[in-house]
């Protein structure tokens, strides 16, 4: 489990490209049989690099939140236009 050519090395690396850390953790410690601490920080390190490498193979969900930034801003309006009718009415 620690070549480059590896599959499952590739499959753990596919996991962090697509934002999936906790993924990838998961996978680790299934092939590694290390523990939770270990494995996260196999898997951080391991981000690390890559992020280094291969920036460009991250997706772009991953760098904006995962996504939540839209939904906030959604709550957000309704909060608004509640209180907007709140003070019209």
């Amino acid at each position: 489990m620690g070549s480059p050519a590896d599959p499952q090395h590739d499959r753990i690396c596919e996991a962090l490209f697509a934002g999936k850390k906790i993924e990838a953790i998961k996978l680790y410690r299934e092939l590694s049989g290390q523990g939770l601490r270990e494995s996260k920080d196999f898997v951080e390190g391991l981000e690390a690099r890559l992020r280094e490498q291969q920036p460009e193979r991250f997706t772009k969900a991953d760098a904006s939140g995962g996504g939540c930034a839209p939904l906030l801003m959604v709550l957000l309006g309704i909060v608004a236009l509640a209180g907007v009718w709140w003070l019209v009415r």
